[in-house]
């Protein structure tokens, strides 16, 4: 009969936790991604998940866009904004398919991004629209701040072309939405 010391049990028990917690940090960006503040959008360092992250994190982007535009669909009264949440939509699901094709191509991964908590504007009042307006910018101002991460450490064509027109989207956008605020509200 063998007779097992306690505290070499205890001990090989921590030392294999430690080792199975270290391969799965390697392993899956999901350990990585854990250990980040998730509302600064930061993607970590340029690693060989560096694209899943983005991935992951666009897509959850694209997501949050969408859920502040159905609160301004069926909320607004104005038609620029109406037309503006009927425009995100229509055209952010098209994006988002790109990046879970790109995701299960390129990583095997068809698992479903979790949808983001995004603000509740609320109930319509005459400051609505400032609110959906900052609210919008607010998100802009986060999307650029990771295409810019991005671009300074994917070297993936398609994850660079990707950063460059959403880049390019959201920048001329924010220019409207700051427009729109100082026309409509004074700000």
């Amino acid at each position: 009969m063998i007779k097992i010391y306690a505290p070499l049990a205890i001990a090989c028990m921590i030392v294999t936790g430690i080792i199975g917690f270290g391969l799965g940090y390697y392993l899956t960006p999901e350990y990585r991604l854990s250990m980040y503040d998730k509302n600064t959008m930061d993607l970590g360092s340029p690693d060989r998940w560096l694209d899943q992250r983005y991935i992951n994190a666009m897509i959850s982007h694209h997501r949050a866009a969408m859920l502040l535009a159905e609160q301004a669909q069926t909320t607004s009264q104005r038609s620029e904004i109406k037309d503006l949440a009927a425009k995100i939509l229509a055209d952010e699901p098209t994006a988002i398919y790109e990046l879970y094709a790109w995701k299960k191509d390129w990583y095997g991964d068809m698992r479903k991004v979790q949808d983001p908590i995004v603000t509740r504007l609320g109930s319509y009042d005459e400051k609505f629209d400032l609110r959906f307006l900052n609210a919008l910018i607010a998100h802009h101002e986060l999307g650029l701040a990771m295409t810019k991460e991005i671009k300074t450490k994917s070297s993936r064509t398609e994850i660079l072309n990707n950063a460059d027109a959403v880049e390019s989207f959201l920048s001329s956008t924010v220019k409207i939405f700051k427009d729109w605020r100082t026309e409509w509200y004074k700000l």
